[in-house]
């Protein structure tokens, strides 16, 4: 098949790309990298600074467009897959659905669906937009709400899933959203992760190097301004035991090397699941600290491996599970060991391209 992969997250499209191209298949990546992340693509579609920097996108663009058409496959990273303003985003939609057989769109992030069943249906205990039945109100998850709700946003993430072929969940927490509303469109496929040559489960452990990545405007929404507190109170309280590692707002090359020299990684405390940088922290033998509740084992059908730590969302929790891995550290090599087969079992980039390819040939059957 010829697949256009548009938009990124995490390094999602690229990886996917890389496991698609291994099973024959043609593939381009069109994206801006994932902003200063600055993932692998093709074709490279960040917006240029300033105050033109709409309208030069826009003419770029336009010009790109003969491009991106007679593609078996289009799959879109999300309903806002270029960084242009929603009323425009109508228009390249449209011509990608007219000019290409099939197109998918990927439910790997903040959308309207995430917001308004979080918000209203509340089909998770927590999330990032409630707690139980009380919905959250910190200015992040205000100002998504916003974004989405009642908006131009709203009605062209209504009209693409409304439309498009196939849906496809990236978490536990999307599927619950997605699948309810488009129970005849929606699959679940889990991340694509490239397996690393070597990883830490058998080196020796004098420290626990615990490492957490803080993006500043969304540290509240995340909670990673609670799993920082609780780190930095574990290193003060063993400072012989433990080694603490902050990274924020760095590229992904230099982010990834700090990573590399960790045993532990504190991610994304309002989770039920690992996401892309835990599942590539967890591949290269690092423990996981975050969300591992029972749904993620279950919708992937795991019954022996439970790698992750799974932590309440607040301080007393991650402290505690935190002082558990430092007080027993006979669990760590375990941990590791089955962090690596976790990966492997249900994210090997192969093994996923494989799933993505059978629901594409599924819809393209349906034609």
């Amino acid at each position: 098949m010829k697949i256009l992969l548009i938009g990124e997250y995490s390094n999602v499209h690229a990886t996917l790309a890389e496991g698609l191209r291994a099973i024959g298949h043609e593939v381009t990546v069109v994206s801006n990298g994932d902003f200063w992340k600055n993932y692998p693509r093709d074709i490279d579609v960040s917006r240029p600074t300033g105050k033109l920097g709409g309208l030069r996108l826009m003419a770029k663009l336009c010009a790109l467009l003969p491009r991106l058409r007679g593609y078996d496959v289009v799959q879109l990273i999300n309903p806002m897959f270029f960084e242009l303003k929603a009323e425009r985003m109508f228009f390249f939609y449209n011509y990608l659905r007219k000019h290409n057989k099939k197109v998918f769109l990927s439910a790997f992030g903040m959308d309207y669906y995430w917001v308004h069943e979080c918000m209203e249906r509340k089909p998770l205990r927590y999330s990032d937009f409630n707690f139980g039945n009380e919905l959250r109100t910190d200015e992040a998850a205000i100002t998504e709400q916003r974004d989405w709700l009642g908006t131009t946003k709203e009605r062209l993430n209504k009209t693409i899933a409304e439309d498009c072929d196939g849906i496809i969940t990236g978490l536990y927490e999307y599927q619950v959203c997605y699948e309810p509303n488009f129970p005849d469109k929606t699959r679940f496929i889990p991340f694509p992760i490239k397996m690393p040559e070597s990883n830490r489960v058998e080196e020796p452990h004098d420290k626990l190097n615990l490492f957490i990545g803080i993006s500043k405007k969304r540290s509240a929404y995340k909670g990673t301004d609670i799993m920082l507190k609780a780190a930095e109170a574990i290193a003060e309280r063993y400072p012989q035991q433990v080694v603490l590692q902050v990274a924020n707002g760095i590229p992904f090359a230099q982010y990834e090397r700090m990573l590399n020299a960790s045993d532990v990684i504190l991610d994304q405390l309002y989770s039920y699941t690992p996401a892309m940088n835990a599942l590539l922290a967890m591949s290269k033998g690092m423990i996981v600290v975050g969300g591992g509740e029972p749904e993620n084992y279950e919708i992937l059908g795991e019954e022996e491996l439970r790698p992750i730590v799974n932590v309440a969302p607040n301080y007393d929790s991650v402290f505690h599970e935190l002082e558990q891995l430092v007080l027993k550290p006979e669990r760590i090599a375990e941990l590791k060991r089955q962090s690596v087969e976790y990966v492997r079992r249900h994210h090997d980039y192969i093994k996923v391209a494989k799933e993505y390819e059978a629901f594409y040939n599924e819809k393209s059957q349906k034609a």
